[in-house]
């Protein structure tokens, strides 16, 4: 192939938004997530990734194609760093480099991983005259807590053509497991049926994703925006066609609540106490939507409001990364101002459970759509390992504007983890999950032949975890 043709076939993939082809010489296409698979991901299994720590355990690192397949005649050296504790008891220092043969051509790695960290293993070949680094595998070790749970990726803050989207409910749900969510749940504006929508176009097809309910919560006159997760019933048909109970309700409430400060709009916090206290009613979650939003020009929660909803711990969770696209960053960095101030309130010692969503109106036009999203540590998928993760804290949020720089914030201990998950484990995830999406689509159009292609990939991700946390045969 020639220089020009080979430019004008990098520009061509270019303008079709294939990935960027020049920054790395591997050519691995991005995910409509934006993740990568690593190179060494994508030749060699490494098995176990999650380990226990403070114990010795055995990775198996396996060439998985000919190109990378072990020589006997070749000399191996491996190099292991650990990324933040010293190996104390596994004596075995950092930078040291270690022979080591393969067996049934696969490495066999013995090691005490020390601390909850993670841990690079580095291999060396030397062939002949020819030395090449192997590849830089990596390893997580965890505290038996946190061993026990899964890492699970979920967005509940979107909307469908039943409020102001553009897709279907379940043309939505295809669209999220093609993005490699294990659960969501549609939150359309005033309206609760979106998810129960998707639950029933997909109630007689073998799929692995999670549908639960939601609903964008607008109170009358009130403008805090509040979305119910995981609720058994819906919030706005208390008030849809009468309001007489709801503001006979919130006035009760505006005179039984503690006083609140002069300056703090005493019915908006009312409306928003009745609120949160219905969806608990109802088994759900009540996240304060977008905070900083600017509506009207200025921000959607006056700044009074909002230290007084942070003061009394009003919510039982933070929509700490909103679904703006990478243009309305550019103009006013949202996010920005809600990480600022979430760090600034666990400064002070509040507790703030905190989700990323996407919020998206159109996922196929959405550059937030699969790269903001909230990674919730749980036992199971099930609905009330899900909430508790979250209001246990332990759950953080991930954005990666226009699919590039992914960043998660929360408490550090999962926000570290969830670095590597992103790194070594939520891309070979996610690839998986996109043909099932694409098939959920394909069956939401009426097509039944989707029905058996999708039994044959059910379970398919849940065997991915289980070869990631499961301890290699002594």
């Amino acid at each position: 192939m020639t220089q020009y043709r080979l430019f004008a076939l990098t520009a061509l993939l270019l303008a079709a938004g294939l990935g960027t082809v020049a920054a790395n010489p591997l050519f691995c296409p991005e995910l409509p997530s934006g993740a990568q698979i690593r190179p060494e991901n994508r030749y060699f299994d490494v098995l176990p990734r999650i380990v226990p720590a403070n114990q010795e355990s055995v990775i198996e690192i396996v060439p998985l194609f000919d190109h990378v397949s072990l020589d006997e005649d070749c000399a191996y050296l491996l190099t292991y760093a650990p990324m933040e504790y010293p190996s104390r008891q596994g004596g075995w220092e950092p930078g040291t480099q270690l022979p080591i043969a393969p067996e049934n051509g696969r490495f066999r790695i013995t090691a005490f991983f020390e601390a909850e960290q993670e841990h690079t293993l580095i291999i060396e070949a030397t062939c002949g005259d020819e030395k090449r680094t192997l590849g830089n595998f990596r390893v997580y070790s965890v505290e038996e807590d946190l061993y026990g749970l899964r890492p699970y990726k979920g967005d509940f803050h979107m909307h469908t053509h039943r409020s102001d989207g553009v897709e279907s409910p379940a043309y939505v749900a295809g669209a999220c497991r093609r993005v490699g969510l294990h659960f969501m749940a549609v939150s359309d504006h005033r309206w609760y049926d979106g998810s129960l929508e998707a639950q029933r176009a997909f109630a007689d097809a073998p799929v692995d994703l999670r549908i639960y309910p939601a609903e964008e919560v607008h109170t009358p006159d009130n403008p805090i925006h509040i979305v119910s997760f995981g609720a058994n019933e819906g919030i706005t048909e208390l008030y849809r066609d009468d309001e007489t109970d709801y503001r006979a309700e919130v006035d009760a409430l505006m005179e039984s609540l503690p006083p609140t400060p002069d300056d703090v709009d005493r019915f908006h916090y009312a409306a928003c106490v009745w609120a949160v206290e219905r969806i608990r009613e109802r088994d759900g979650l009540a996240m304060l939507a977008h905070p900083y939003w600017i509506t009207r020009n200025r921000h959607n929660v006056e700044e009074p409001l909002l230290d007084y909803f942070f003061e009394q711990e009003t919510f039982d969770a933070l929509e700490l990364i909103s679904g703006f696209g990478i243009e309305s960053l550019h103009r006013m960095d949202v996010n920005a101002l809600q990480v600022a101030r979430y760090l600034e309130e666990r400064a002070k010692g509040r507790r703030i459970a905190v989700c990323g969503i996407s919020d998206t109106h159109g996922h196929e036009r959405s550059d937030a759509f699969g790269r903001y999203y909230t990674v919730v540590f749980a036992p199971s998928l099930e609905l009330p390992d899900l909430l508790a993760g979250i209001q246990e804290l332990r759950s953080v949020a991930v954005e990666a504007p226009a699919g590039v720089l992914p960043r998660a914030y929360g408490p550090f201990r999962y926000v570290k983890y969830t670095q590597f998950l992103i790194r070594e484990v939520f891309p070979q995830h996610d690839e998986l999950c996109f043909e099932e999406g694409r098939l959920m689509i394909q069956y939401a159009s009426g097509d039944d032949s989707a029905l058996e292609r999708l039994r044959q990939l059910q379970e398919q991700t849940d065997r991915l975890y289980e070869r990631y946390w499961t301890p290699a045969a002594e």
